[in-house]
């Protein structure tokens, strides 16, 4: 794993403009573990590739997360800080399993046993085209659902009863944490709270776009003012190319 240089955020952000949130996730995996297959990233639950993305975050741009919503009851603008460590949840492994091999957990819920894997990328991919919540939730499990026991006997995955699968789509949250972070917020105009859902695969994204279109108004300037090329400018360091943009707009 390393931290994104000039060019890959370019790179990713060039690809990932016309892509889904979901594959946009898997190309700045891609490029920060290039050690890794694509099929092992694809492996990775929800919650360990958020992981992974924060990991990205915190050596591409630092720890801190400058945050910023509205409150929904008075729509005063809050601003407020988070720090990586604050909501990334330790996990137990450094790497995904081999692609083929997914983590069976088995659940007991009424007089049904229930043995289910972690929703992944593909999975979100697949549910993101239902029309309410409910219906994403019982896609959702229904596609992380192994096998259904019932007295001994294996029944259909759509027979399972709707209140066992709200039951196991607790129990997989819990084994993933990671996978929702949830925010408690209170606005200090109205006073009003509520909870909201971090999602750093947009928050990682917003910032990768606001970068790149900083780094070819860098590349502009100094094309125009220099003649060099862009990845002449790309190699120079932050602090380097800075120093240039400094000299050509004080003269």
């Amino acid at each position: 794993m390393h931290a994104l240089s000039a060019q890959e955020i370019l790179r990713i952000w060039e690809i990932g403009s016309g892509q889904h949130p979901v594959d946009r996730a898997l190309t700045i995996l891609a490029t920060a573990f290039p050690e890794l297959p694509r099929e092992s990233l694809v492996a990775l639950s929800v919650g360990q590739r958020d992981t992974y993305l924060l990991d990205v975050r915190k050596y591409t741009f630092g720890t801190r997360l400058a945050c910023f919503t509205e409150c929904l009851k008075c729509r005063e603008r809050l601003e407020f800080e988070l720090d990586v460590t604050d909501i990334q949840v330790e996990q137990s492994e450094a790497y995904p399993a081999p692609p083929e091999v997914y983590r069976a957990y088995t659940s007991q819920s009424e007089r049904y046993e229930l043995r289910f894997r972690l929703p992944t990328s593909l999975d979100l991919a697949a549910i993101a085209v239902c029309s309410d919540i409910v219906a994403a939730r019982n896609l959702l499990v229904q596609r992380c659902l192994l096998q259904v026991m019932s007295v001994g006997v294996e029944v259909d995955v759509k027979a399972v009863p709707e209140a066992v699968i709200a039951t196991l789509a607790t129990q997989m949250g819990e084994r993933d944490p990671q996978a929702e972070v949830q925010i408690d917020l209170a606005c200090p105009a109205c006073d009003y709270r509520w909870p909201v859902l971090f999602d750093i695969v947009v928050f990682l994204w917003k910032e990768i776009c606001v970068q790149a279109k900083r780094l070819l108004r860098e590349i502009h300037t100094l094309a125009w003012a220099y003649g060099w090329r862009e990845a002449d400018i790309l190699s120079l360091s932050p602090a380097r190319r800075q120093f240039y943009l400094e000299m050509v707009t004080n003269g």
